[in-house]
């Protein structure tokens, strides 16, 4: 029974228990089971509050006992991202200098969580300070992928794409810079959701006009993301971004007729990015099935020749905002890459600074332009498979050596240079049996849009359907 209901989506938990088919209680109960079962394999759960949760879940249980209208994901269990901070409850941060720290506040991602009906249980792993993705710390070690616990599970959001995939839990809250919720989406055959500016506020912050990050939801259904999408969505008073849509129009049907969408699909960005051919086998056999739908694809891709500089200089300027102080003070017990990223932004000069401006407007227009064209950019989510655990990060994709961690993420990091809402879909399998993501892309604020043409790809494919053989060990 346990595992019926770790396989559910987060609709159907939160649809069961207001019907009182099913209580929080129970949910919860088979939340932790999972946990105790499979996460000792891929350790992406490394803090848990069984007391604090069992007390929300009785406390949930009472709630619907009363008759009072329930909120929208009422005693659906969850972990949140270690990189999210939760009021009384240990955030790491991945850090050893955050080893022992428990807040006094939720990030405002987790307090729109808490506040629409979860039963929070504890946190997810997370590269220290989300910079890479791929999940591992000096604090609680690697997290491993479902599909093959030898192998990575991408990140940052890795903690939480493995449980997903693990079935541990429907639904998770991750953040994006350069990839954190597409490139571990894509490596555990989740959705990964990063919204258009000022849908999710990233508050609190230190820098209230940053754009480049992110915060958004990952689950196995494109149904549960824009639930999720539905509760998260609002302007916050500690930010100057308007929220370019209203929570309510995800809760809008997202069954939609693609007949005549023109989708430009490019293999490698116009750029020459590498891109495993396993990877481009496995997506243009399925851009068969978009044209089955009556989509009208072709082989484009916007400008972004631009896309590079934008990243890297207002990446580099985010992380020393960010965390220069704490590596002037701590360089020693900081990993090499988030020192290498402040020693970039503190090296920024006005000219860079200025270029970085000016080709973020060329990339604009460029991004502008292509959606004149075109309805949807479609492109590979990750360059690469599922790579070995054991490494720090991979050194070459088809024979390209790369200088620097992050050139294995420009899928993703040219696409968060655009400043448009990129979706991560479940795509097929490569032939040994390892997941591989289809990145979807849109104008800004056409969010509901995506998710549509997301959900219409789904339920032709249901690629997310298929589990991990680990679930079947040790039954």
């Amino acid at each position: 029974m346990n595992e019926e209901i770790t396989a559910l989506s987060a609709s159907d938990v939160s649809r069961l228990i207001r019907a009182r088919e099913l209580s929080a209680r129970e949910a919860l109960e088979a939340h932790m089971d999972q946990i105790d079962r499979v996460n000792p394999r891929i350790n992406a759960i490394v803090t848990l509050d069984r007391a604090g949760a069992a007390r929300q879940a009785e406390a949930a249980d009472a709630l619907t006992r009363s008759g009072a209208v329930l909120p929208p994901l009422h005693g659906v269990p969850m972990t949140h991202k270690d990189t999210h901070s939760t009021a009384g409850l240990r955030t790491t941060f991945g850090s050893p200098l955050f080893a022992d720290n428990v807040p006094d506040h939720d990030d405002l991602i987790v307090a729109r969580f808490k506040a629409a009906g979860v039963v929070t249980t504890g946190k997810s792993n997370v590269p220290e300070f989300a910079a890479g993705s791929h999940t591992f710390n000096e604090v609680f070690g690697t997290t491993t992928n479902p599909y093959d616990p030898r192998l990575s599970a991408g990140g940052s959001s890795g903690g939480v794409a493995a449980a997903l995939a693990a079935r541990i839990q429907s639904i998770g809250d991750g953040s994006d810079m350069g990839g954190s919720l597409r490139i571990p989406a894509s490596f555990c055959n989740v959705v990964g959701f990063r919204p258009s500016l000022g849908m999710i506020p990233l508050a609190p912050s230190r820098n209230a006009w940053g754009w480049l990050a992110r915060t958004g939801p990952m689950a196995r259904e494109v149904t549960d993301v824009a639930l999720a999408m539905s509760v998260l969505t609002g302007t916050d008073a500690s930010t100057p971004f308007h929220c370019p849509v209203p929570a309510s129009s995800f809760r809008e049907p997202l069954e939609r007729d693609l007949t005549g969408l023109r989708i430009g699909w490019s293999p490698d960005f116009g750029l020459g990015i590498p891109v495993q051919k396993e990877v481009l086998r496995v997506l243009e056999g399925q851009l068969r099935v978009f044209e089955d739908l009556g989509a009208i694809v072709e082989e484009a891709s916007p400008d972004l020749r631009d896309a590079d500089v934008v990243f890297d200089t207002v990446r580099s300027l985010d992380f020393a905002l960010a965390y220069g102080d704490l590596v002037a003070d701590h360089a020693e017990d900081i990993k090499a890459e988030v020192r290498w990223n402040v020693a970039r932004g503190l090296a920024l000069t006005g000219a860079d600074v200025v270029e970085s401006a000016l080709a973020r407007t060329r990339l604009a227009a460029a991004t502008r332009h292509f959606f004149t064209r075109f309805d949807v950019f479609a492109s590979p989510a990750a360059q690469l498979l599922p790579f070995d655990a054991s490494w720090r990060y991979p050194r070459t994709v088809k024979g390209i050596e790369f200088d620097t961690y992050l050139e294995w993420m420009r899928s993703a990091c040219v696409v968060s240079a655009m400043g448009i809402p990129a979706l991560c879909m479940p795509a097929g399998f490569s032939d040994s049996g390892l997941p591989v993501g289809m990145q979807l892309a849109m104008n800004h604020g056409r969010d509901v849009n995506l998710l549509q043409v997301g959900f219409a790809y789904e339920q032709a494919t249901h690629h997310a359907r298929r589990a991990p053989e680990l679930l079947s060990v040790g039954r």
